[in-house]
Formats: C-alpha cells, structure tokens, sequence
C-alpha cells in the first residue's frame, strides 16, 4: 500500500459519534480476490485509546483489513464501526477520525518536508495558520526540522518515512492505522517511531499496528491478534499469548552444534513434539509439566547426546508466533538487509 490517505479532523459545530467503548469493531469481514480468499470471516476490536497489534506472516490479509478498515477497499461481506461510524454506510464520517499509513512513504519528493505537511494540512480544512504550525509541530517532534527546507528527493529513506507518519497525523486522528509502519528502518529511526507512537496514545488515540516483527508488538501493543491465510488464529495479551503456547521452554545446548538435527529428529522419534532450533543454535522444547522435562533429558541421555548447558524460560514472543503460525517472524534486521 502506497497511498497516504488525507483524512479532515471534526470541524468546529459538527456532533461528534457516540463516546464507544471499542474504537474499532469488525465482524465477518470477508474479502476474495479473484480465487484467493484475502480475508475469511475476520473478526477484531481495538479498545479505545489502546495499541492492537495484528501480527502474520507476508500474504496473511493484515494490509487487505487495514485497506477495508480505512474504506479504500469495499468488504466482500461483514461489517465494521470505526469511531462510531461504520465503514459502508458513513464512509465520509469515518474519513475524518482516522489517519493512515501504509508500508511505504509516499511523499511529494519535489516539496519540502514543511511543505508536504502544510499541503496536508490544507487538504484537511486547516487554516493556513494552523497548517504551518502543525507541520512545524510534527518536523520537531520526528527530528526533522533541520530539514524542513530541503526536497524531500533529498531526504533518507528513514527520514521519508518520518516525514509520512507525519503526514498521518496531521489531522489530529482518533484512530491511526500503521501498516507495518518501521519496515526497513534502522534501530535509531524505529525507535523515535515507537516513541511518538506511545506519545498519541497518551494523548488519546487508539493505535491499530499491523507488523511482522515481535519485538515491535512487544514494544508497543496492550492487545494482539494473529492472522494467517485470511482468518484471526489467535487473541489476547502477550503474557496471555505465551501461556496460551505453553508456560516455559527447555533450552538445550548441544555439546556438539552439528547434532541439533538429530536430537530433534530423536525427540520426535519418542513421541516428543514440538522441538525446534532456536536463533541461538539451542534445542528448545515447549515444556508443559516437569515430567516432560525429565523426558526430554532422559531421550537426549539414552541417545547418546552430550549437552554444555540447559535452562528453562518463558516463551518469547517470536516462539509463540512460530506456534501458532509454523512460520518464523521477521526481526527488523532481517528486513533492513
């Protein structure tokens, strides 16, 4: 998605929508393209003033929600309210209480960093005088201001994608949609991302974040929903997450790397399920109960396997996407090359 969205904050005299408890309500959405089912009955609430995160791997229908969710694209069936509004029959409405944007900057590269923002802001209905400081609010806040001046032809891709949060914000927005917002971005520029992210919620806003990487949800989300291949496979919090994939994990490390394959191959072979290579070249085995633990040492003994070190943690965020998706999610470095 490349499309920054303009979206005008309430005018002055208008009646606002009825104060909800959920800011965003969506059930049954549905969307097919052509034979491919995008989304397949998705239901998801994002509470008010509150970050969701909706995690998924490439193609899982994150970016095809967030585009029916902002009224670009029209749901196969279902419905959905978004600040009161709802997304088929007040389209218009809706338009004004939201912000957007997508997986890539889409600024003008031949304006200036103030002037992509004062254009913005003048499309939304803010007078001049409000637009210039506005624009002039946002450049300080996302590091910008030296920049202000210069086209942003000029400008880095991290500060492009500055410039386009900015741009989303301009409005004032009761709901901002992020699609994968820090795609690419390296760790300095992802953090001043965060932390303006954290400051609108302060402020009020509620947050709806699409992205692969876990320690941005970490970061960021009060709430998660996962999706993959069109349907919401798991909710809840990240603790809740992680004791919904199990309570902690075994870490083996191999006395001899190269064995790794064979002690999980081995495990499997005795009925023991669920061990995989971690990032760190350890065994990790979600463990449910000590019996299980004193199984897994048992098969790794029996079989002949020397270990240098063993540990029990927690599941991290990462493994609990891995088990409810069998796919592993991306980190920021892993994008950014």
């Amino acid at each position: 998605m490349t499309t920054q969205t303009a979206i005008a904050p309430q005018r002055a005299g208008q009646p606002h929508p009825v104060d909800r408890v959920n800011a965003v309500e969506a059930r049954g959405i549905v969307k097919q393209f052509g034979t491919t089912k995008a989304l397949d009955g998705v239901d998801l609430t994002v509470r008010q003033g509150t970050v969701l995160g909706v995690l998924g791997p490439n193609g899982a229908g994150k970016t095809t929600l967030i585009r029916i969710l902002s009224t670009l694209v029209r749901p196969d069936a279902g419905t959905a309210v978004v600040g009161g509004y709802d997304v088929l029959r007040q389209p218009k409405q809706l338009r004004r209480t939201i912000g957007l944007t997508g997986q890539y900057a889409s600024v003008d590269e031949l304006l200036s960093g103030t002037e992509n923002l004062y254009l913005i802001g003048r499309l939304l209905d803010l007078s001049a005088k409000q637009a210039k400081a506005r624009a002039a609010e946002l450049l300080e806040r996302f590091s910008l201001t030296e920049a202000a001046g210069r086209p942003a032809k000029t400008y880095s891709g991290g500060m492009r994608r500055r410039l386009d949060l900015a741009a989303s914000m301009i409005g004032h927005p009761k709901v901002l949609y992020l699609d994968e917002p820090t795609t690419g971005l390296d760790p300095r520029t992802r953090n001043e991302v965060w932390a303006e992210v954290q400051r609108m919620v302060v402020e009020g806003a509620t947050v709806l974040l699409t992205t692969q990487y876990m320690e941005e949800a970490e970061q960021l989300a009060s709430d998660l929903t996962v999706i993959d291949r069109g349907r919401v496979i798991a909710n809840g919090t990240v603790t809740g997450l992680k004791a919904q994939v199990g309570g902690r994990t075994l870490r083996i490390t191999p006395d001899r790397p190269a064995e790794l394959p064979e002690m999980v191959r081995a495990l499997t072979e005795c009925g023991i399920t669920g061990g995989h290579a971690d990032p760190d070249g350890r065994l990790a085995v979600p463990i449910t109960d000590e019996e299980l633990l004193t199984a897994v040492i048992g098969v790794l003994g029996t079989r002949g396997f020397t270990v240098a070190a063993i540990d029990t943690e927690v599941p991290s965020l990462d493994e609990v996407f891995l088990a409810l998706t069998g796919r592993q999610a991306a980190t920021a470095e892993e994008s950014a090359r």
